[in-house]
């Protein structure tokens, strides 16, 4: 006689959906901050140099400097970030996978308690869990995510993230840089602060999009961050100037 596989009732996570959500939304907002990295950084680079009056062929090299050095000290940095993690959440995901070949009957009443916390009926709790723990794919994954809250599928990619921090701190960088290319002296040197500021009002709406913060508040503060950086930058450049151009 064939036996009819159980229905299993839906249990709610303990991770909601939005909380896949606002990862996918992370990848947006590190993208938003690696601009206003780059856009910060080097708008206070090419005007600390363009402050001391060089030749325009100086801060053209200076900002190309700060763009590449950025972006792959960024790139660097994220993709190190990224591998680490990945390698401490594989670890993670390695060790229990262990424990479910070893300890079957301790993990399946470990995931009957964490149902029977959800508010599930003991005997019911306890025919979930032994209904996940049949197939060991599906119990690795449900342990992940209800233990340790990973998503086995969505560990992240260490090149993609770097080749992301790259791409977003050199678009922010290259804004304040442009004019140089085409011009030098006090129109270059205005036009840089034209675009950097209106680069950081569009960060600052951006930021407050991803964060649900006033947009005001947030659009003043990367205008400050943006400006005032520079703004030391270009007296300390002017103080030390060389005036060679």
């Amino acid at each position: 006689m064939d036996t009819v596989p159980p229905v299993i009732p839906h249990v709610p996570s303990v991770h909601p959906e939005h909380h896949h959500r606002d990862i996918q939304g992370g990848s947006a907002r590190a993208a938003v901050f690696g601009v206003s990295d780059g856009l910060v950084s080097n708008m206070g680079l090419i005007l600390g140099v363009a402050g001391a009056d060089p030749a325009p062929a100086v801060v053209r090299l200076a900002g190309l400097a700060g763009l590449v050095s950025g972006a792959i000290s960024m790139a660097a940095g994220e993709y190190n970030s990224m591998r680490v993690q990945a390698e401490l959440l594989q670890r993670e995901l390695a060790i229990e996978a262990r424990e479910l070949r070893h300890r079957p009957e301790h993990e399946t009443a470990e995931l009957a308690g964490i149902y029977e916390d959800r508010g599930v009926p003991a005997p019911e709790a306890r025919h979930i869990a032994e209904a996940m723990m049949r197939d060991p794919e599906i119990a690795l994954e449900t342990h992940a995510r209800e233990e340790l809250g990973i998503d086995p599928a969505q560990l992240g990619s260490p090149t993609a993230a770097a080749a992301s921090s790259f791409v977003a701190f050199s678009i922010g960088a290259v804004v304040p840089l442009a004019p140089w290319f085409f011009g030098s002296g006090v129109a270059a040197i205005v036009t840089s602060v034209l675009l950097g500021v209106v680069a950081a009002v569009v960060v600052g709406v951006l930021v407050a999009r991803s964060t649900g913060r006033p947009p005001m508040r947030a659009v003043a503060r990367q205008v400050a961050f943006t400006v005032i950086p520079a703004a030391i930058t270009f007296a300390i450049g002017s103080a030390l100037g060389v005036g060679t151009s």
